[in-house]
């Protein structure tokens, strides 16, 4: 019943939500967003492209969606599995 199938690969920007960083993240954020504090440790708030609320914790990835400017959390155990991080264009990695 089931069939294997496999990704398109496509290229993403993403940044690693941290302490040390979290000012120019939500800065960087651009639109639908919201800082926050959850147990006294900052968070942000991000209006995903279904129109959902998701939190960014410290540690969280976020992702930016290519063409329509949303943003979601990926967890950093799903994202190293998912995803690697390279200077080369995607049309480089056509013949794989």
């Amino acid at each position: 019943m089931f069939e294997k199938y496999l990704s398109i690969p496509k290229e993403i920007e993403a940044v690693q939500f941290t302490m040390e960083n979290k000012y120019q993240v939500f800065n960087s954020l651009i639109g639908r967003h919201s800082p926050d504090f959850e147990d006294g440790k900052p968070i942000i708030k991000v209006k995903t492209i279904h129109g959902e609320i998701a939190i960014v914790r410290l540690g969280d990835w976020i992702v930016k969606e290519p063409k329509l400017g949303f943003y979601y959390p990926v967890k950093p155990e799903i994202f190293s599995l998912s995803y690697f991080k390279t200077h080369r264009k995607l049309e480089e990695f056509k013949d794989y």
